[in-house]
């Protein structure tokens, strides 16, 4: 569009110049067109707004439509659904801490409190100003050469390929800055990601990409060129995540550029397959002892996988093998089926997979029931954009969390829902080169940093204000939920919470008892 914008400019000044030679009066015409090509010079300048830097004049729109209803206003809806309402909440919330912009709110509570589903922590009255340092967690302390100490909030995994060079590029220099981790998703490690210089997790999928053979099969020569690299600190195995479960993806032809077909190992022009399940493992047994292989390529760094909880019995069949192998992941990040992506079919973004409270509920108790709790870090992912979306769940026993949506949204995104497209507007999610150069770096960087800053800082006042010390010392019986117009419970009366160990003596949890009985070792059941 900047291209376009410059070309009609010269020729409206060409036109104004040729008929006020034959019409002298038109001369007037430059009072109009003059300022107006100055508006967009300077629009395509800036470096702030990503959509008047790639739609120069036509992109005040958009910001002249807030000057009716600002902002925070139109985004401060109370819903109780998680539809449309409820994102334009989330986003008022990024923008504002983003962008540094004061986040108080005039006239209380911007929600029905008596709605059924509200929710809410418990303060106390030795309330205080909240832990004076900002606490991290050691991944991978007992069994790894290189354990990592991670921040509270972490970037969500988000692939170069789905999210543009400049994007990865500024997600990792907050991630440096700020001195938290940056997930890099199943699309392999980039330059892009290498040049912020933030600490990287690098994710595996069903693909392989970046450590793939030529018949797209796991490669330990390939994975451990990468897993070295200074810059990765943890390695992430990803069974399935929460915006498709079980789904599987394809990358068309179209959108394989020769960068991508070269950093991912896949062959240009053709369609790459991302399969619904791995062919490097296919039992518990067998899932954990290609963890231990990639923890040793790695040369010691802590090893996890992600997953949205599916069939209990499965989950319950992997306890059973770590139990009896003594081998186990160093993390388990859940992603709760509420996940978002770019482009992913409406029946498995509905549908599909266990919501994140359910899920880190149940495999935080099957852990703590199997005694794997304290080996094992459980990170927590699903919508999480706010400090008292991080309290809630580290009440549910979740030690660290990662955000996708809230990064993105703190890069820009105006939620223009044409991540499928490849036409994202502001040039998050988009190969396009006009686009993509319409994100500046250095501009959204700082955003992202500004927003995980501060939403680390919300949580520890939230802390602070219950009267605790640190997330640790959340339990269930600080978070109340309304369920009904009359009733109240706390998280400890809605989710029942076993005994440490009991799942490996009989009688085990009635609430257990026939997901364990399916469980096995030896097969996914």
């Amino acid at each position: 569009m900047r291209h376009i914008f410059y070309t009609v400019s010269v020729l409206a000044l060409i036109a104004v110049w040729l008929l006020s030679h034959s019409w002298p009066p038109f001369l007037w015409a430059y009072a109009l067109v003059l300022p107006l090509i100055l508006l967009g010079i300077h629009d395509s300048l800036q470096t702030r707004r990503a959509v008047l830097r790639n739609f120069p004049i036509l992109g005040h729109g958009r910001y002249l439509l807030e000057l009716i209803r600002p902002e925070i206003n139109q985004y401060f809806i109370e819903s109780n659904t998680d539809g449309a309402p409820f994102n334009r909440e989330m986003r008022g919330v990024v923008y504002q801490r983003a962008k540094g912009a004061v986040d108080t709110l005039p006239f209380g509570t911007q929600k029905d409190v008596y709605a059924q589903g509200y929710e809410w922590i418990n303060h106390s009255l030795r309330a205080h100003s909240g832990p004076q340092e900002t606490p991290r967690t050691l991944v991978g302390e007992t069994t790894c050469e290189q354990p990592y100490s991670a921040a509270l909030l972490n970037i969500s995994a988000m692939s170069f390929g789905a999210l543009s060079s400049h994007a990865v590029e500024a997600l990792s220099r907050a991630a440096k800055r700020g001195c938290f981790a940056h997930n890099t998703g199943e699309g392999s490690i980039s330059a892009h990601h290498l040049a912020g210089g933030g600490d990287l997790i690098w994710q595996i999928g069903t693909g392989y990409f970046g450590c793939r053979d030529e018949q797209g099969n796991f490669s330990p020569k390939l994975f451990e060129e990468n897993a070295r690299l200074p810059s990765v600190k943890m390695i992430e195995v990803k069974l399935s995540q929460g915006a498709k479960p079980g789904h599987g993806g394809i990358l068309p032809a179209a959108k394989v550029t020769a960068e991508i077909a070269e950093i991912r190992h896949v062959p240009l022009g053709q369609d790459v397959l991302s399969p619904p399940s791995h062919s490097a493992f296919s039992t518990p047994l067998e899932l954990l002892e290609f963890l231990d292989a990639l923890r040793l390529l790695s040369g010691g760094k802590p090893v996890g996988f992600k997953l949205c909880l599916g069939s209990r019995s499965e989950f319950l069949g992997l306890c059973h093998a770590m139990s009896e192998t003594g081998m186990h992941p160093d993390f388990i990040a859940v992603d709760g089926g509420e996940g978002g992506t770019g482009a992913a079919p409406l029946e498995f973004s509905n549908s599909v997979g266990t919501p994140l409270t359910e899920a880190l509920a149940f495999v935080h108790n099957a852990l703590s029931g199997f005694r794997l709790r304290d080996s094992i870090k459980i990170f927590a992912s699903g919508k999480i954009i706010t400090g008292f979306h991080m309290a809630r769940c580290f009440a549910l026993g979740a030690d660290l969390c990662y955000s996708a949506r809230g990064m993105m949204l703190a890069l820009g995104c105006i939620q223009a829902r044409r991540c499928n497209t490849g036409e994202c507007p502001v040039g998050v999610a988009t190969q396009v080169p006009g686009l993509v150069a319409g994100l500046d770096v250095t501009d959204k960087a700082e955003r992202v940093w500004r927003f995980q800053r501060e939403t680390v800082e919300s949580l520890l006042q939230i802390l602070g204000a219950a009267g605790l010390d640190g997330p640790e010392e959340l339990e269930p019986r600080h978070i109340m939920r309304r369920v009904d117009p009359l009733r109240v419970l706390s998280y400890d009366e809605i989710f029942q919470f076993i005994e440490p160990g009991s799942l490996l003596c009989q009688p085990v949890p009635e609430e257990f008892e026939a997901d364990w009985l399916r469980a096995r070792s030896d097969a996914f059941v």
